[in-house]
């Protein structure tokens, strides 16, 4: 079985979709693919599907639910022509759950973290090509938000935070690298984008002005500064961190190439939005 959830939610066996079209089915299934050969408990999918207000038939209706997956999971089965196996395997219910088993399948988040954090034990390594490189293939995994078109409750919300929090981390180390490597001309038009999206993302405007300033484009490095002051102190009541006014100060006085890219902070102080 494979799950994809970077993006549109898909969910094969044998290559056929099990993926309902129905909303609180589809929901289901999403959280069961988020937990993907792991046991979710009742508990966790009557909060998903109805919040603190399940109606008094709610295991009764999960059961329901469950059961269309099954009979989806079973036609695939069948189209696939393996024998032996019955949905009840893939779906299994268990005490006080149900478990999503892939049996070995691809999983795309999980193949995401994996890339991920090889990029980033190759920036601590200093190996800024292999990073860039690895980072990048993470990055690809991506088609979209999220679980795009799942409607989330406050469990799948909350994935969905996580896994776009870690979107934006890998994205963000990958920019780091491909300063390391001097591409700051490459950058700078992703970089316009991505402060206009997370317009209160430090590490982002960090790497904007110095992609900016290493572009002989001083002013405008200045610039990014003074609008991310102005928003922080807006929105936030709160002055820019150290990390980044010392970069200011650095752009001031220094000439392009003698203004670094920021350290080793994967994250930066920041209120971000989902990357699209």
């Amino acid at each position: 079985m494979d799950i994809e959830v970077l993006g549109a939610l898909s969910v094969r066996e044998h290559g056929i979709s099990i993926t309902p079209t129905a909303p609180k089915p589809r929901q289901v299934l999403a959280l069961l693919a988020l937990h993907a050969d792991r046991v979710v408990q009742v508990s966790s999918l009557i909060e998903e599907l109805w919040d603190d207000e399940p109606p008094r038939s709610a295991r009764t209706t999960l059961q329901t639910y469950v059961l269309q997956l099954r009979e989806l999971i079973g036609e695939a089965l069948a189209k696939a022509g393996e024998e032996g196996v019955t949905a009840k395997d893939l779906l299994v219910t268990l005490p006080g759950g149900y478990r999503l088993d892939t049996r070995g399948g691809r999983i795309d988040f999980r193949e995401f973290e994996q890339q991920a954090g090889a990029g980033y034990r190759a920036m601590d390594a200093e190996d800024f090509t292999g990073a860039a490189r690895r980072l990048r293939e993470a990055l690809t995994l991506w088609t979209g938000s999220a679980l795009a078109d799942v409607t989330a409750g406050s469990r799948i919300g909350l994935e969905v935070k996580r896994l776009e929090e870690a979107r934006l981390c890998a994205l963000d180390q990958r920019i780091e690298a491909d300063l390391r490597l001097g591409r700051h001309r490459e950058l700078l038009s992703e970089l316009t984008v991505l402060v206009n999206r997370h317009q209160m993302h430090e590490s982002l405007h960090g790497q904007f002005m110095v992609a900016l300033h290493r572009s002989g484009r001083r002013g405008e490095a200045l610039s990014v500064y003074q609008r991310l002051r102005t928003t922080l102190v807006r929105e936030l009541g709160l002055e820019p961190s150290a990390m980044i006014s010392r970069l200011q100060r650095s752009i001031l006085t220094a000439a392009p190439e003698a203004v670094a890219a920021r350290g080793g902070d994967a994250t930066g102080r920041a209120v971000a939005a989902p990357v699209g």
